[in-house]
């Protein structure tokens, strides 16, 4: 059979995938984006379709499983504004995060239990994932998390006591 253009795809399936979408979403800007992301896929893997009257159902399986994947990754990392969540922010003393320096982060980070010096520096200086972390460690991921948390609680006691300590010597 013969390829379809993909301005005759976009042409002939926009609308019907469109409307798929929003009753998916609910949302008008999720549909633009469900289908502007299932034309691009289509734009990219096109080629493997080898049967062109599977087309449509190419097209509404590959935006169904978009909508899919944007939902687990919003029930995984939820959105919510600022302001709603005032109260479930750690309470961080204001000469802390003033007076803190990367110099002073750096002699904190020293200072923690060996064990945690790599996760913590691994993770908030390199940039590197859990999963880096843990092969570059040779530990398991909960493992890493594990240190992680307690090297944060460590360098979080350190530095509060650092600021306390520098903000009764300016009385």
């Amino acid at each position: 059979m013969v390829a379809q253009s993909f301005e005759s795809v976009v042409a002939s399936y926009y609308e019907p995938l469109y409307r798929f979408a929003f009753s998916l979403s609910r949302s008008e800007a999720d549909a633009c984006d469900l289908t502007q992301q299932t034309f691009y896929v289509w734009a990219t893997k096109s080629h493997q379709l080898l049967d062109v009257s599977k087309t449509k159902t190419w097209l509404f399986t590959t935006l169904h499983r978009a909508f899919l994947q944007k939902r687990r990754r919003d029930c995984r990392f939820p959105h919510h504004e600022l302001s709603e969540m005032d109260a479930d922010l750690p309470f961080t003393l204001p000469v802390v995060a003033v007076g803190l320096d990367a110099a002073q982060a750096l002699e904190a980070l020293s200072s923690i239990d060996e064990v945690y010096q790599g996760p913590v520096a691994l993770f908030y200086l390199e940039d590197c994932s859990y999963k880096e972390i843990a092969d570059i460690l040779d530990v398991p991921m909960g493992t890493v998390k594990s240190r992680l948390a307690r090297g944060l609680a460590q360098l979080k006691k350190l530095l509060t006591t650092a600021a306390r300590g520098t903000e009764g010597s300016d009385a």
